[in-house]
């Protein structure tokens, strides 16, 4: 057998097991409400929770190494200035990024309840 026959002979096969599983295919549905089960509720309860964390830890983490970076600043040489200078605006907009992503995702949270 060529290498070319298995490559087709192997297609042909994926292709009419692939049809025979979607022609014997059952609907699915599921029973009772899911928005009332505890996986939704906890789940909605966990991303509330750990937005809400955020939201608080975010900034205070972002203050603290802004902190850092400063003193760091204050004591380097020209060169390393501008690094320090480079890392507290990546701290100040991912503090902003973080806080935003959060807010966001409580709004959303927000309209499933």
């Amino acid at each position: 057998m060529t290498k070319r026959f298995t490559y087709r002979l192997t297609l042909s096969m994926i292709i009419l097991f692939s049809w025979v599983q979607i022609i014997n295919s059952q609907s699915v549905y599921a029973s009772g409400d899911i928005k009332g089960s505890k996986l939704v509720t906890g789940t909605e309860k966990l991303i509330g929770d750990v937005t809400t964390w955020l939201m608080i830890l975010a900034p205070i983490v972002a203050g603290l190494l802004i902190i850092y970076f400063c003193i760091r600043r204050s004591a380097a040489d020209e060169m390393d200035t501008k690094k320090w200078n480079n890392r507290i605006i990546v701290a100040i907009v991912s503090c902003i990024g973080a806080v935003l992503g959060s807010a966001t995702l409580n709004v959303i949270i927000g309209y499933y309840k």
